[in-house]
């Protein structure tokens, strides 16, 4: 009888908001799985049976010994999505993302696994207009932006000269449960919950909110696909909404809330209507969101109670 190997999956970042989700559905799927991050999970975000190890990627020293076992799938999620300036340690940021990534493909040789994602980011476009196209030339007006955008061309650059299994996904706005809470939904939904005074933009801003389950969809069916090396997709509703309506919505869902608008100055250089043109994946991945805005909201309300 032919033993079944059971699949081994790594997460770069796996204690995150979003490697949380990715390694909770690949121990459903019965996977291995494995998280490399640079600390312990959170209680909230700890998942029995998952080999959780703590190293900094951008030490390749370190990194060998962590990753001494082959693994069937990596996906990237590692590094820092804040928004400082150069000044401010941008460096930091540039060297995590950029550095870490050239070291773990360094690490991860071609031949032991069967795909490499890289989880891009809707920052990569800058100022770009609306809506995004993956065969738009990326403005990055920020040093994570830059870096994400270097990883991006990176790997490409490695596909097309060594066939290196990569696929880059390019997220725009996931939200879900154990989000952490310095994010826009939890923000407003947790003002709207106490229903207190609560600070925010004009929100005049146009984006696109994609729920956890179908980002994570798209992932296993980027890792289960052999013909989307060396590309890039957008992962996004598909439907932009003003953030002036994002916030009035949840207000009105949980029935409670009192917003301040304009009281949040605009990020400087900020990009005011970003969302992406989803049809390549739809085409090529056969991936399409199902979580509407407003369920989506709802279904996350019910952690908070």
């Amino acid at each position: 009888m032919t033993k079944i190997i059971k699949p081994h999956l790594l997460v770069i970042g796996g204690t995150g908001f979003i490697g949380f989700h990715l390694i909770l559905a690949a121990k459903k799927r019965g996977w291995s799985v494995s998280s490399i991050s640079l600390n312990k999970p959170k209680a909230y975000r700890y998942v029995n049976g998952v080999n959780y190890f703590r190293c900094n990627i951008t030490n390749l020293k370190e990194l060998r010994k962590k990753l001494n076992r082959s693994y069937t799938y990596v996906v990237n999620l590692g590094g820092y999505g804040k928004h400082t300036f150069f000044k401010d340690g941008g460096d930091k940021i540039i060297e995590a993302h950029f550095l870490g990534l050239v070291n773990l493909t360094k690490v991860l040789s071609k031949k032991k696994i069967k795909k490499f994602i890289q989880i891009g980011s809707s920052e990569e476009y800058g100022e770009v207009q609306a809506p995004q196209s993956e065969t738009s030339q990326g403005m990055p007006s920020s040093p994570y932006a830059i870096a994400k955008l270097a990883c991006t061309q990176f790997l490409k650059m490695l596909y097309a000269t060594e066939k290196y299994p990569a696929t880059i996904l390019r997220f725009f706005l996931i939200y879900g449960s154990r989000q952490d809470d310095n994010r826009i939904l939890p923000q407003i939904i947790k003002g709207c919950l106490k229903n207190k005074k609560f600070n925010v933009s004009k929100g005049d801003q146009i984006r696109d909110f994609c729920y956890i389950d179908d980002a994570i969809n798209a992932i296993f069916l980027t890792l289960n696909s052999k013909k989307t090396n060396g590309e890039i997709f957008n992962i996004g509703s598909g439907k932009p909404i003003k953030i002036k309506k994002v916030v009035t919505q949840i207000c009105k869902i949980i029935g409670k809330g009192k917003p301040q608008f304009g009281k949040i100055k605009y990020r400087k250089n900020e990009n005011m209507t970003l969302y992406p043109k989803v049809e390549k994946a739809r085409v090529k991945l056969k991936w399409k969101p199902k979580i509407k805005f407003n369920l989506g909201i709802k279904i996350l309300l019910k952690s908070y109670k």
